[in-house]
């Protein structure tokens, strides 16, 4: 099979191919067909147009994920323009900051976004335009304004005799060409811009397409938008691959609890699953755990005879907990539980699990569930080389560096970072340890910032630690810190669970010092836990839902 290298030539194919079927719906919303979105697209081009953006401009959006985030998103890079995805759980001023960092132009914003945001703050911005129905929000170019008031006038003078499939033209983009411009939310607190081109775009749809799309999905099948789009693992799994697909991909647009998200499964029974441990965590913990957890179920479990079919059954209740059309669910963003991923893998359940950086637009590692390793995170992706720094890889922890074609430009305006991120031979150093098996197959084991000197000079890795942690008794969420020569784990219990048992603070202190014991005695001397601290509420956390941890370091 040919693989295609312009972006905007296959948005272009599948716009035509996919002329009269559904392509994006808000969920229990409005539904616009490929026709639709082609539509909205050129309207947004005559806007571009007339208010005088060039070809490399850049153009700023925020706003929770919706059809109209993605149609714009569309049509900026199909104009030639560079976007700048900007998440929407960032507070009004690094909004700000991001749009005269990046020197946008325009700025398209949601509805919760436009209530924060202050024009004055972004001085050289000349329109902010509201997504919900593309309105001027704040105008200092007075050709906006009046292209605006005119564009279904414009549309029509362009097109007299109705926007049909051959007007379907959009900008040549060449490979090292700037796509985008994506500010990470970072767990330093500093975001930095990753400078994407075309060519990382189109090294994970082609990635995507040959090894999932072609042999195992359909087109016209539905997907379900849960993550951020304007993070790329969202951005590039969960709205780039259906679209050019020929997908019916449906969006969340409001904050997701566990109950919506439920029910949209149920609903829109996507053809793939994309999601955070997280998410994946909480519905097993909170709607199969307790189901399987007693003496009776147990029993049938340590029975031979029908313990193959007690599994079968559970793992079809889980199935059906994403809808039961699922090819696979692909877990990312973050490191699963260890108890999660061994009572998936226990019960045949079709999961895999990705590895990828937004310096990767992302993908770096990934593998079918077929031929998922329990515990890796795949293997590296086609087009990208992956190996470990380290003498040896296999049992020995080094940083995981990678190059290929997913691989950033640099950091906008940033040399410094850039030139520490990307060495002379083209290698991108993540940050992630990891070690990789004769197979290929990638384990990560931390990041190298979060790496814990012990006082006899061994390395600790955090997020280990943790991980058993968290599969303990009352424990939401944990971190591992470290003050003078002792390891301390601040826990988040799960409170709901403690409502339930009606434990006092005292109930809690004692299970947890139980665990603390439990725990170190698991654990070689030198990483043993000093102290477990209690905090009352959840820990920050990115888009992506990992703890903010630089934030607890001096707790």
């Amino acid at each position: 099979m040919e693989l295609e290298k312009s972006f905007n030539r296959v948005i272009e194919k599948s716009i035509v191919s996919n002329w009269d079927y559904d392509a994006l719906t808000d969920y229990k919303g409005v539904t616009l067909q490929y026709k639709d979105v082609a539509r909205k697209i050129e309207k947004i081009h005559i806007i571009l147009e007339q208010t005088g953006v060039s070809k490399g401009d850049k153009i700023a959006l925020c706003g929770r994920n919706s059809a109209h985030w993605g149609v714009t998103f569309l049509a900026i890079l199909s104009y030639g323009a560079i976007a700048v995805p900007i998440l929407h759980e960032f507070n009004a001023e690094q909004i700000h900051n991001i749009v005269n960092h990046s020197g946008s132009r325009l700025l398209f914003v949601g509805d919760v976004v436009a209530k924060t945001i202050v024009a004055d703050e972004m001085p050289d911005i000349e329109g902010i335009i509201y997504l919900p129905d593309f309105s001027v929000f704040a105008s200092r170019s007075e050709k906006l304004t009046y292209c605006r008031e005119h564009l279904n006038e414009l549309f029509g003078q362009k097109y007299p005799k109705a926007f049909r499939k051959e007007h379907v033209s959009y900008h040549h983009d060449e490979e090292d060409e700037l796509a985008l411009i994506n500010y990470t939310s970072g767990t330093t607190g500093f975001s930095k811009g990753v400078m994407l081109p075309y060519r990382a775009l189109m090294g994970n749809l082609n990635f995507i397409f040959v090894k999932l799309a072609y042999p195992y999905l359909k087109p016209h099948s539905n997907m379900l938008s849960i993550l951020p789009m304007a993070h790329m693992y969202g951005m590039a799994v969960e709205f780039l691959f259906p679209i050019a697909y020929g997908m019916h991909l449906f969006f969340l647009t409001r904050l997701p609890s566990p109950a919506i998200i439920a029910q949209a499964f149920a609903d829109v029974k996507p053809a793939l699953v994309v999601a955070v441990p997280l998410i994946i965590e909480k519905i097993i913990r909170k709607k199969v755990f307790p189901k399987i957890q007693n003496n009776r179920m147990r029993l049938l479990l340590n029975m031979p005879v029908i313990s193959k079919k007690v599994k079968q059954m559970i793992c079809q209740q889980v199935y059906e907990a994403f809808g039961g059309k699922a090819y696979e669910v692909i877990i990312g963003g973050a490191a699963i539980n260890q108890e999660i991923e061994d009572f998936l893998k226990s019960i045949d359940f079709p999961y895999t699990v990705g590895y990828g950086t937004t310096e990767c637009a992302p993908l770096i590692a990934y593998s079918d569930y077929k031929n998922h390793v329990p515990g890796s995170c795949g293997v590296a992706v086609d087009g990208m080389e992956v190996r470990i720094d380290s003498h040896a890889p296999s049992y020995i922890a080094g940083e995981i560096l990678t190059r290929g074609n997913n691989v950033m430009l640099g950091y906008y305006k940033n040399e410094e970072a850039t030139n520490e991120a990307l060495d002379d031979e083209g290698w991108y150093h993540t940050g992630d340890l990891g070690t990789m098996d004769a197979g290929g197959h990638i384990f990560i084991r931390g990041r190298k910032k979060n790496m814990l000197l012990s006082a006899n000079g061994q390395n600790v890795y955090p997020e280990e630690i943790e991980d058993k942690l968290n599969s303990m008794a009352m424990v939401s969420e944990s971190v591992v810190i470290q003050r003078g020569d002792q390891f301390v784990a601040l826990v988040c219990p799960d409170y709901e669970e403690a409502r339930n048992m009606a434990f006092t603070d005292e109930d809690l202190k004692n299970v947890m010092e139980q665990n603390r014991q439990e725990l170190n005695a698991t654990l070689p001397a030198y990483s043993r836990i000093h102290t477990i601290e209690i905090r009352k509420e959840e820990f920050a956390k990115t888009p992506k839902k990992s703890i903010k941890r630089y934030l607890y370091q001096n707790v």
